[in-house]
């Protein structure tokens, strides 16, 4: 089921892969360079129902009003604000989430909106090249429990870079920004998702 949001940010689209018997919804948005087609995310909305979690895909205003580019943060964050009471209509707990860009929105927003968790999908925690450029404190500072799916050779942020904190991380082994993976990997680009699928699924069930 798809539905439209009105926000202060625009028009927003939540497009839902309910559970028959719900405990959690994972809501989770998409990032800068693309939409909630990302693999990661079509994984999660495949296989997170089974396991009792409804996930929300969510298009941010600027994606869904056709713009190739994203707006500053204060506005993603806006458009985030404004579908909250949509993914908390169930009357459920909403772990929020998202990939990249997605992933800071969640983790920036998650205190204020009262989320469960929060699911940080490729997080970007420097530019490409840049690595004095830290946003670790975004992701530090979501006051809930956090977790964090990242590929070993994404150039916003290897594992090995991460600072310490409260969060979990799980590292996909030669993964990019966006959990490809080389035809000459250790694994195949089904086993790359099904490490970012089986970790939500233990993750999640953990928070119930």
């Amino acid at each position: 089921m798809t539905e439209s949001v009105q926000t202060d940010a625009g028009t927003a689209r939540v497009t839902w892969h309910r559970a028959r018997e719900a405990k959690l919804v994972l809501a989770v948005g998409h990032g800068a360079g693309g939409g909630v087609e990302a693999r990661d995310l079509r994984a999660l909305a495949q296989v997170l129902p089974a396991h009792g979690v409804s996930v929300a895909l969510v298009e941010q205003p600027w994606r869904v009003a056709g713009k190739k580019v994203a707006p500053a943060p204060r506005t993603l964050d806006t458009g985030w604000h404004g579908v909250w009471p949509a993914l908390a209509k169930p009357g459920l707990p909403v772990v929020a989430g998202g990939r990249s860009a997605g992933a800071r929105v969640a983790c920036r927003t998650a205190a204020g909106l009262g989320a469960a968790a929060v699911l940080a999908l490729s997080f970007p925690l420097h530019p490409p090249g840049r690595p004095e450029k830290s946003r670790a404190e975004e992701l530090l500072g979501t006051g809930v429990p956090t977790l964090v799916v990242q590929g070993g050779n994404d150039p916003f942020g290897r594992p090995a870079e991460f600072p310490q904190g409260s969060y979990e991380l799980v590292e996909v082994p030669c993964g990019d920004h966006g959990f490809a993976v080389p035809k000459h990997a250790e694994i195949t680009q089904d086993q790359a998702l099904e490490i970012v699928t089986d970790a939500v699924v233990k993750w999640t069930a953990s928070l119930g």
